[in-house]
């Protein structure tokens, strides 16, 4: 047992495997069992392990530059292309880029700079932020406080008045509709009561609503069609900022560039990138801004003498120059074309457990995708705690697939963007062995309607 603190574990059980290596869709433990990576790491290794081309990189620019920071008027080049080469991408107007080291800082920034923006252009009370039940934004204090998941709240005592945080409807219809509703009222209802909250609360108080286009952490969920076109008519009503958290679902996932363009969202103001922006090669954020914005930001830190926010680590020249690399990659090799297909032929494949006894929904977009285990399929009433999900995320590492378990009792997909419909069958083939042996479990131990 080492001296470790591990991120996100359960501290009784650590250490159970320990990975050693990985090649391209694959990774290898201690022992030498070969796993398929289901999970792209953390919705993250979209390039897979051991790409050349990114170590490459990365070790050129350390021979080159290995560190240079970005405070107080210095810069590099590789840092500043990159910012250029996300503003060319990105949907927000006249984009702007801060770059930090991972999502959570990223939304962090993001709290910060909306204060400032607010501060700067006169409505200091416009600070409030909209999140949504069931969200995933990150650890951090401000970033964990978005995040609507209750282990990530527990025991930590987080600061939800002070800074702001109201919360809305998660749009998951299958957990959320009411009785007899359809999707379009289920829509039409959830944002109603988002308008609602915002009437309570004043619209003058409120500065943005955060959402994932498509959730990750929080089981995958794709909210029904028009869901996003009326949240941002209500938004827009009530000039509050649409701020996507494009972490997970950023360059290729949903099969499109962005989560936004995959579900409607037309030009947030705000866009938070990490994860797939360097293929996880070297950690690096990105907190996107619309240009008015910065502007108007420009002449209180020039009053200040500082805009006091950054980090060590903003804008590292070895993660830019990696994360050039990967977007060079992107462009090249076709990848969103190529996770598009795949990704349609992996929602094909992943709806085949539609019918298994186990199975209450499956869902997803693109190459992200969740299967949802309940305890009885007529009503799909749920399993209590998160035993099953567990149970079924270590029989799919047990049959050579890393996976993870999320929102209790879903098992999450996000293989990396370059896998093959071969290795989607070979997914697909393991989760069905897991689930075959989850229902014995569940059935063994008395926890499914008969």
């Amino acid at each position: 047992m080492s001296n470790l603190i591990y991120p996100t574990t359960n501290f009784k059980a650590t250490e159970t495997l320990t990975i050693e290596r990985g090649d391209g869709a694959y990774v290898y433990d201690n022992e030498g069992n070969q796993y398929l990576e289901g999970l792209a790491g953390l919705w993250c290794t979209s390039l897979g392990y051991n790409n050349r081309e990114l170590i490459d990189t990365a070790a050129e620019q350390m021979g080159k530059l290995s560190y240079s920071h970005m405070f107080g008027g210095k810069t590099h080049q590789v840092g500043m292309d990159l910012a250029d080469k996300l503003t060319a991408m990105v949907p927000v107007e006249n984009a702007k880029v801060f770059f930090g080291n991972s999502g959570s800082d990223a939304n962090d920034s993001h709290v910060k700079m909306l204060r400032y923006y607010f501060n700067a252009i006169g409505k200091p009370e416009k600070f409030k932020i909209i999140a949504r039940e069931r969200s995933y934004h990150g650890v951090t204090v401000a970033a964990a406080s978005l995040t609507g998941l209750p282990p990530n709240h527990t025991h930590f005592s987080l600061p939800f008045d002070a800074l702001g945080v109201l919360r809305t409807d998660a749009p998951h219809y299958f957990r959320g509709a009411l009785p007899g509703e359809s999707e379009a009222q289920f829509v039409d209802r959830i944002v109603n009561n988002l308008e609602q909250l915002i009437l309570k609360e004043g619209a003058d108080t409120i500065a943005a609503f955060i959402a994932e286009p498509i959730t990750g952490a929080s089981g995958v969920i794709v909210p029904p069609a028009g869901y996003y076109e009326k949240v941002q008519a209500v938004l827009n009503k009530y000039d509050i900022l649409f701020w996507a958290d494009e972490v997970i679902t950023g360059f290729g996932r949903t099969g499109n560039d962005f989560g936004c363009t995959t579900v409607g969202i037309e030009k947030p103001a705000l866009m938070t990138l990490a994860k797939q922006l360097s293929s996880a090669y070297m950690p690096i954020s990105a907190s996107v801004i619309r240009g008015d914005m910065y502007e108007a930001m420009i002449e209180p830190s020039s009053q200040v003498g500082v805009f006091g926010h950054g980090y060590t680590y903003s804008g590292h020249p070895v993660a830019a120059a990696v994360s050039l690399k990967t977007l060079e990659i992107y462009e090249r090799d076709n990848i969103f074309a190529h996770a598009a297909k795949v990704g349609e032929y992996m929602q094909k494949r992943l709806g085949e457990f539609r019918d298994h006894p186990l199975v209450g929904e499956v869902r997803g977009a693109g190459m992200i995708g969740a299967v949802e285990m309940v305890s009885d399929k007529k009503t799909g009433a749920g399993f209590e705690g998160g035993a099953v999900g567990y149970f079924a995320m270590q029989a799919c590492q047990n049959h050579g697939m890393i996976t993870r378990a999320v929102a209790g009792n879903s098992l999450a997909f996000c293989p990396p963007l370059i896998v093959s419909e071969a290795q989607i069958d070979e997914m697909v083939e393991k989760l069905g062995k897991a689930l075959d042996e989850t229902l014995d479990f569940v059935t063994r131990e008395g926890l499914i309607a008969a």
